[in-house]
C-alpha cells in the first residue's frame, strides 16, 4: 500500500505538475513488535559455548560494540584504536562513520586473536574466513556461525545476531547511559529510533507505583456479596 502510495504522489507531483491531497490517500502504519532481547545470563552462556577464538571474538565484538552485521564484516584492523578505547565504524548505515566502545575485555580477546591468526589481509579487514580461494567474510556464514552457537547454548529460536545489538543497548539503558549516548554509538539519525529501547529496558525498582503512595485510611472492609 505504500508503496502504491508513493507512486501516485510521484506520479501526480513529479510528472503530472498536479496537487494531490495527500489526506485521501492515506498511508498504513507499519506495526513495529518489540524484539526478543537476551538476559545477561543467556549472553554468558551463548559466550560459553564458542570453542573457536575467531567467533568468540567477532561476536563479542558485536555484543561489546553494538555492531551491525554488515559493520562486523567490514571491520578493519585499523578500526580499533586502542589508545582511546574506541571502534571506528566506516561507513556504517547510511554511509556515516562514527565511533563506539571498546571495552577492555574485548581488546584483550582481539589481542589473543591476532596473535594466533595474524589477519594482515591486503583487505584490511580482521575477520576472514579460513578458506584459501576467498578471504573476505560474509554475511551469512557469520549468520549460520551464530545459529549453530544459539542451538548449542538452548536459546530460543527468535534471537539472531541483531539481538546482540539490541542487548548493547538495552544494557546500556538500564546501566544509566543516557538516550543520547547511545544514539551516537549506534549510529540512529533519529532520537526517537534509539528512544524505542526504552520500552525494552527493565522498569527502574525505585519506580514506585502510584497506587502504593495513597495514605492509608482505616475503613470498613469491603462486603462480600454471598448467595442467599
Amino acid at each position: 500500500m505504500n508503496i502504491y502510495n508513493s507512486a501516485l504522489r510521484f506520479i501526480f507531483g513529479a510528472v503530472l505538475g498536479r496537487n494531490l491531497n495527500c489526506r485521501r490517500i492515506p498511508r498504513r502504519r507499519n506495526r513495529r513488535d518489540f524484539p526478543a532481547i537476551m538476559s545477561k545470563d543467556e549472553i554468558v552462556r551463548f559466550f560459553s559455548v564458542i570453542d573457536n577464538l575467531r567467533d568468540k571474538a567477532m561476536f563479542e565484538t558485536v555484543y561489546g560494540a553494538g555492531l551491525r552485521l554488515s559493520e562486523i564484516v567490514h571491520l578493519r584492523v585499523q578500526d580499533i584504536d586502542s589508545k582511546q578505547m574506541r571502534i571506528f565504524i566506516h561507513h556504517g548505515k547510511g554511509g556515516k562513520d562514527r565511533f563506539t566502545l571498546l571495552s577492555q575485555r574485548n581488546l584483550d580477546l582481539l589481542r589473543e586473536y591476532w596473535k594466533q591468526y595474524r589477519p594482515n589481509r591486503p583487505e584490511g579487514y580482521l575477520f576472514y574466513t579460513r578458506s584459501r580461494d576467498k578471504h573476505i567474510l560474509t554475511s551469512r556464514a557469520v549468520d549460520n556461525a551464530f545459529n549453530k552457537y544459539k542451538a548449542l547454548a538452548g536459546l530460543p529460536e527468535s534471537y539472531t545476531i541483531h539481538t546482540l545489538r539490541h542487548c548493547f543497548a538495552t544494557h546500556l539503558l538500564e546501566s544509566g547511559v543516557e538516550v543520547c549516548q547511545i544514539k551516537e554509538l549506534l549510529g540512529h539519525t533519529f532520537i526517537q529510533t534509539t528512544a524505542f529501547y526504552l520500552h525494552l529496558s527493565n522498569l527502574n525498582e525505585s519506580i514506585t507505583s502510584p497506587l502504593d503512595t495513597l495514605p492509608k485510611k482505616r475503613g470498613r472492609k469491603p462486603k462480600v456479596k454471598t448467595d442467599a
